[in-house]
Formats: structure tokens, C-alpha cells, sequence
């Protein structure tokens, strides 16, 4: 038995014996009462001064004070009783918008940047294609450099191996040392097939809220810092929407295994 259930069991019984000297009460009360008001042609009330209400001596607050509390109990436990009531969903009935809602907010939205040709890329330049999407910044010196060699051995593992063809994408958390050029020359050295975005500042700060990605300057000297980052790597559907995040603690091989998972599993849906 739940503990709503326990309450409103427990309450009816107390409010039952309780209610016997409330109603007396009612009664007494209602006899000794003063009359409504009655009105004159003038608009003037004709009020009836009221009766004093004597209790016997025998009579305390406490007669009435407490039924008034078991009924605050009794509402508690008929209020929870039908929240459990609602919150109770039969396993396999419950809709996509409740799973959703457990599973916590939604990452991922519109945005528009410049890739290395200095051309507009949206969302919807992605779609139809299953999207590898790695935050990071060309500057860093021993994570990025690693995230990014990983992603591109596992696209070239999946490609050429399982015949799974992934579209990878780096969006630059440092705008203002990253431009078109700089993304075209670093990407080059891993793999020539991820394609690199930058943009306004005010543009990357709002997809990577959008994605749920971390970062912010350190050791700032000028121009030459550093970016604390969260290294975000995400598998999108064709639909663009989130599957996976994968953090630094998969290498190449683990990350290729865990993105044919993903691929195999949407094909038998």
C-alpha cells in the first residue's frame, strides 16, 4: 500500500469520529444565530445585533480545532492520492513526450554558420546525413588534437570497413583566432572530409548553449589563451537530432563500435 493510500484510510476513519462534535456544534450554533438582514425601501439595512455563542464549561477549542485539522489531512491525502493516481503510467503506455521529459531537456536547435569556403551552413544543410559533431578549437594543445584524430579514424574505419558513411563536422569555440582559412588549414592534417564551422561570436555562444556545450577562456595573455572545454562529441540522425555524446574516454575503435550500434539499431526500428 502506498503512503497516499496509508493517509486517506487512516484520515476517514479519524474524521468520522471527529465530526460528531462539529456537527453538534453546527447545530447549537445554527439555533442561537442571529437573522439575515432584511432591507427597508430606503436602502438601509436592518441588522439584527449578533447572539453571543455560550459554551459550557466542559466545552474547549480543542472539540473544534481538531476535526479542522483532520480535514486538512483528509484533502493532503485525497491531494496525493491523485497525484500517484495521475503519475502512474502502465509500462509499454507511455508516450514519447513523457519519456522525453525524463530523459531531460532537448539538445540541439537551428543555427546558421560559415564553413571553410566561407559559404552559410544550417541545420538543414546536415539533414539526410548521419553527423558526427565535435565542439573544439585549433589552438588546443593536447585534447583537441586527440578528439580530433579520433573522430577521423572512426569515420574512416566505418566508411571503408562497414560501408557506414558519417559526415563529420568541428564547430570552433574560438571564433576570433578561428577563421574560414585557419579551420581549412588544421583540418587538413587529420582528414579532409571534416568539414569546419565558425562564425559571429554571439552565433557560436548560442549553439553551444543549444548543445549543451561548456567553455570559457583561461590563462588569458592577449591573444594567446587557452579554451576550458567540456569536448562535446555528438552522433546526430539524419534527422538531426541527437543519439549519442561521447566523451573523452572512448578511443577510435570503441567510438566506431558504439556509432555502428546506433546505425544498426535505427535500421531495425
Amino acid at each position: 500500500m502506498s503512503l497516499s493510500r496509508f493517509i486517506l484510510s487512516a484520515s476517514k476513519k479519524c474524521l468520522i469520529e471527529a465530526l460528531n462534535p462539529l456537527q453538534r456544534f453546527g447545530r447549537r450554533f445554527q439555533s442561537r444565530s442571529y437573522s439575515r438582514s432584511s432591507w427597508y425601501g430606503n436602502g438601509r439595512p436592518d441588522i439584527h445585533p449578533p447572539v453571543p455563542v455560550k459554551t459550557q464549561g466542559s466545552q474547549s477549542w480543542s472539540a473544534f480545532v481538531i476535526p479542522a485539522g483532520l480535514l486538512g489531512i483528509a484533502g493532503g491525502a485525497l491531494f496525493m492520492h491523485y497525484n500517484d493516481e495521475r503519475r502512474a503510467v502502465l509500462k509499454g503506455q507511455g508516450n514519447n513526450s513523457e519519456r522525453s521529459a525524463v530523459l531531460g531537456p532537448i539538445i540541439g536547435g537551428p543555427f546558421t554558420l560559415i564553413d571553410a569556403k566561407h559559404q552559410l551552413v544550417t541545420e538543414q544543410n546536415l539533414l539526410g546525413n548521419w553527423v558526427l559533431l565535435y565542439f573544439g578549437y585549433t589552438s588546443s594543445p593536447d585534447v583537441g588534437p586527440e578528439q580530433v584524430q579520433m573522430m577521423a579514424k572512426a569515420i574512416d574505419f566505418l566508411e571503408s570497413k562497414q560501408n557506414v558513411r558519417l559526415l563529420p563536422v568541428f564547430v570552433t569555440i574560438d571564433p576570433h583566432r578561428d577563421s574560414p582559412s585557419q579551420l581549412q588549414a588544421y583540418l587538413k592534417e587529420f582528414d579532409s572530409r571534416i568539414v569546419g564551422l565558425t562564425g559571429p561570436d554571439a552565433a557560436i555562444r548560442q549553439m553551444a548553449q543549444e548543445y549543451r556545450v561548456y567553455f570559457r577562456k583561461v590563462e588569458e595573455d592577449g591573444d594567446d589563451y587557452l579554451v576550458e572545454s567540456s569536448h562535446n562529441m555528438y552522433l546526430m540522425s539524419p534527422n538531426m537530432e541527437v543519439v549519442r555524446c561521447f566523451g573523452v574516454e572512448y578511443n577510435a575503435e570503441e567510438l566506431s563500435q558504439e556509432i555502428l550500434k546506433e546505425v544498426k539499431r535505427s535500421i531495425t526500428q
